[in-house]
Formats: C-alpha cells, sequence, structure tokens
C-alpha cells in the first residue's frame, strides 16, 4: 500500500458490505475470478469488479493475470495490521475508562464534608 493513508483505505474498503462478503469468499479460497465471485453475489460482475479495484488500492487482495483471466486473492497482513491497530487503540481506551471508573469509585467513597454555606446561612 503506498499513499499518505493506508490504514484509511483499508478501513474504507472494509466499510462496504458487499466487499467484506468479497473477502470472505476469497478467504475460503485461494483466489476467485470476478465472475466466481459474482456467482456467490446479489451484485453484477461489473460491480463486482468495481469493489475489486477499492480492495486492490486498499491492498487487501492481489490480482495476476493467467492468459484472459484475472485471479484475485487475499492478503491478510493488511487485515491484520488494520486488526492491531484497532486492539491497540482498544486498549487504550480501556485504560481510560478503567482510570475514570477509579476516580469515580475514589470519589463515592470519600465521606462528602458540608461546610458552611457560602451565603452565611446556617
Amino acid at each position: 500500500m503506498t499513499g499518505p493513508d493506508p490504514l484509511g483505505r483499508v478501513f474504507a474498503g472494509l466499510a462496504d458490505p458487499t466487499r467484506r462478503r468479497i473477502l470472505e469468499l476469497l478467504a475460503g479460497d485461494e483466489w476467485a475470478t470476478a465472475s466466481t465471485l459474482a456467482a456467490s453475489l446479489p451484485v453484477s460482475r461489473q460491480a463486482v469488479l468495481k469493489h475489486l479495484v477499492v480492495l486492490d488500492r486498499a491492498g487487501l487482495v492481489a490480482h495476476t493475470r493467467s492468459g484472459k483471466e484475472v485471479r484475485y486473492s487475499l492478503r491478510p497482513q493488511a487485515v491484520g495490521e488494520a486488526g492491531q491497530r484497532m486492539v491497540t487503540l482498544a486498549a487504550t481506551w480501556d485504560g481510560r475508562l478503567e482510570g475514570i471508573r477509579r476516580l469515580a469509585e475514589r470519589s463515592t467513597e470519600e465521606p462528602q464534608t458540608t461546610g458552611p454555606d457560602p451565603d452565611g446561612v446556617p
């Protein structure tokens, strides 16, 4: 993947349900053509080709030409990198939420002190 935001392209590629389904189909096979993928999807071969272009630009699939046929295969390392980024992000948020939970518990455990009324009314 090249360009300014490869991870953004991966997430954009994963954002569409048809593209996610294409990746699932490719995960089950060593390779597939646009025609074989279209046979398992409720979209045309042309639509599948457009989705494959997005997935290819995102680095999620690779393609090779065999005669007139273009074969597509899954590139799992891009998905793994995106998944690792999400795991790191989740761990960061888990740590922050744990800190908030501790602060909230501490504030409920501390006795509430009532001082004099700022208006001087007892």
